[in-house]
C-alpha cells in the first residue's frame, strides 16, 4: 500500500484543504504517514500570507528532496505559494515534481498517483536530479465545490466546513485575492448535507470557513431582514445532533445587524468570534485599504457583547505597517485595552511581492517592528491572563475533545468561548458536553473538575 505525507502551513482553511486531499488519497488506497522520509508521495500545502511561512515550506521541501534515497518518490507543493509562484518553484527546487494551485486541490491525487505509478512501472526512467515539473495552477470557477470530503473515520468531535472561498477586498498588504481569486459561495443545500453527514459520524461542533465568511452568498437577496449568511446559520442550527457552531473569519464590512442579532437567539452559536482589527489607527486602516474606521469596529464589538454578554473576542493585528508612527501604534494599543481581547495574533508587517504595500515608502526597520510586536504582545497577554483568571470559581460547559496534547493522562475540552480546559482522565468522554467548575488558570489554559 503506497503512503502519502501531507504537511500544512497556514490557516484553518489550509487545514481543511489538506483534509480534502488526504481523503482522496485514502479513497484511492493510500495510507497517511507522519514520516515524510518513508512516504511515496510528499506534499506541502503552502501559505503566502507571511514570508516566514513561505521560507519554512521552501526549506522543508528542499531538505526532503536533497535527502531522498528513493528515486520514485513524488514531491509536490500545493496551495497559495504554488498559485502565486508557479513554475518559478521548479527553478528553486529542481527535484520538485508537482505544483498545484488553490483551484486545483481536486486534481492533486490524480496527478500524484499517475506519476507514482508510472515511475514504479518504469524504474529506469525515474529522474534522480530533476523532477517531473508538472505545473497546474489554472483557475476553476467550480473549485470551491470540491472541498467537501472528510476522513472516512473521524477521531474528533469537531470539523471544519468550507462554505466559500476567495476574497475581493484587496487590502494593500494581502496576497490572498491573488492566490484565492474572487469570492465564490457553495450552495446551502450542499453545506447542510455535508454537516448532516458529519453529525452522523459523531461530530458535535462545526466551524464554517471562508476568507471573509460573512460575505457568504453576498449576491443573494436579504429575506425578512436576514442575509444569506445568517439564514445559513439558522439552517445549520436546526440540524439535530449538532451542538455547537463557530465561524471564521468575518470582516467589519458586511457585518450587519442581522449577524449581531443572531448571537441573541441562536444558542448553538458559540460565544466566541475571531474578528480581525489589523490597526487601531484610521490613517493606517486607510493605507491598508481596510474600508472602515475604528469607531465602526469598536461599535460592532460593543453590539456583539450586548447581544451575547459572555462573548469572547479574539483578533488579528499588524504592527509596523509602512508609515506607521508611534502615535498610530499607540492608537492600536489603546484599542486593545478598550476592547479587552481574549487573545490576539500579532504580526510584524511582512512585504508580499506584488502587493501595493510592498512598494510604499517609509518601510519600518525590523528592530522597530519587533519592539512594537513585543510590547503589544505583553499587553494582550496581560489582558488575556486576567480575563482567564476571572473565570476561576465559575461553571463552564466544555466540549470534550480527547486526550490533552501535552499530557495524555488528562482530557482537554473547550468552552463556548474557545478557551481550553483540562480535566482528569476518566471523568468524561470525547464528544460529551460537560459542565465544569474552573479551579485554576495558568495563562491561557484553564483547569477544572466536572460537576
Amino acid at each position: 500500500m503506497p503512503s502519502v505525507s501531507i504537511k500544512t502551513y497556514g490557516c484553518q482553511m489550509n487545514e481543511r484543504d489538506s483534509e480534502q486531499v488526504a481523503a482522496m488519497f485514502l479513497a484511492g488506497g493510500y495510507r497517511l504517514t507522519d514520516d515524510p522520509a518513508s512516504a511515496d508521495v510528499v506534499l506541502i500545502n503552502t501559505c503566502s500570507v507571511r514570508e516566514k511561512a513561505e521560507l519554512k515550506a521552501l526549506g522543508k521541501m528542499g531538505l526532503l528532496c536533497t535527502t531522498a534515497k528513493r528515486p520514485w518518490v513524488v514531491f509536490g507543493f500545493m496551495g497559495c505559494m504554488s498559485e502565486s509562484r508557479g513554475e518559478e518553484l521548479f527553478r528553486e527546487i529542481p527535484r520538485l515534481d508537482i505544483v498545484t494551485g488553490t483551484h486545483r486541490f481536486h486534481r492533486v491525487f490524480s496527478l500524484c498517483d499517475s506519476l507514482l505509478r508510472n515511475r514504479l512501472s518504469n524504474p529506469s526512467a525515474t529522474p534522480l536530479r530533476r523532477g517531473a515539473h508538472i505545473c497546474d495552477v489554472q483557475p476553476d470557477p467550480q473549485a470551491h465545490t470540491f472541498i467537501r470530503d472528510h476522513f472516512p473515520s473521524r477521531t474528533t468531535c469537531s470539523a471544519y466546513v468550507s462554505i466559500m472561498q476567495g476574497c475581493e477586498m484587496r487590502c494593500s498588504y494581502c496576497i490572498v485575492p491573488f492566490t484565492r481569486g474572487e469570492e465564490r459561495s457553495r450552495p446551502a443545500e450542499d453545506i447542510l448535507a455535508e454537516i448532516r453527514d458529519l453529525v452522523a459520524t459523531g461530530v458535535k461542533e462545526v466551524t464554517l470557513l471562508g476568507q471573509i465568511v460573512n460575505r457568504y452568498g453576498k449576491e443573494e437577496p436579504v429575506v425578512n431582514g436576514r442575509g444569506a449568511f445568517v439564514r445559513l446559520l439558522e439552517a445549520v442550527h436546526e440540524i439535530d445532533g449538532l451542538e455547537r457552531i463557530r465561524f471564521t473569519s468575518p470582516h467589519p464590512i458586511g457585518f450587519r445587524d442581522d449577524l449581531v442579532h443572531a448571537f441573541s437567539y441562536l444558542p448553538k452559536l458559540c460565544s466566541h468570534i475571531h474578528f480581525p482589527m489589523q490597526s487601531g489607527s484610521d490613517r493606517i486602516l486607510q493605507l491598508m485599504r481596510r474600508p472602515y474606521k475604528q469607531a465602526k469596529y469598536l461599535a460592532l464589538c460593543d453590539a456583539m457583547r450586548e447581544a451575547r454578554p459572555d462573548l469572547a473576542i479574539t483578533t488579528d493585528i499588524i504592527v509596523g505597517f509602512p508609515g506607521e508612527t508611534e502615535e498610530d501604534y499607540l492608537l492600536t494599543k489603546q484599542a486593545v485595552e478598550r476592547v479587552q481581547f481574549d487573545n490576539a495574533f500579532i504580526f510584524q508587517y511582512s512585504p508580499r511581492r506584488g502587493t501595493p504595500a510592498a512598494e510604499m515608502p517609509n518601510q519600518l526597520c525590523l528592530r522597530e517592528k519587533e519592539a512594537r510586536n513585543h510590547d503589544l504582545l505583553d499587553t494582550v497577554n496581560r489582558i488575556a491572563t486576567a480575563r482567564n483568571a476571572a473565570l476561576v470559581g465559575t461553571r463552564q460547559t466544555i466540549l470534550v475533545e480527547g486526550p490533552s496534547k501535552t499530557n495524555a493522562s488528562r482530557l482537554q475540552g473547550r468552552t463556548s468561548q474557545n478557551k481550553p480546559v483540562i480535566i482528569e482522565q476518566g471523568t468524561a468522554h470525547a464528544g460529551e458536553l460537560v459542565p465544569v467548575l474552573i479551579t485554576e488558570s495558568s495563562g491561557f489554559t484553564l483547569y477544572g473538575n466536572p460537576v
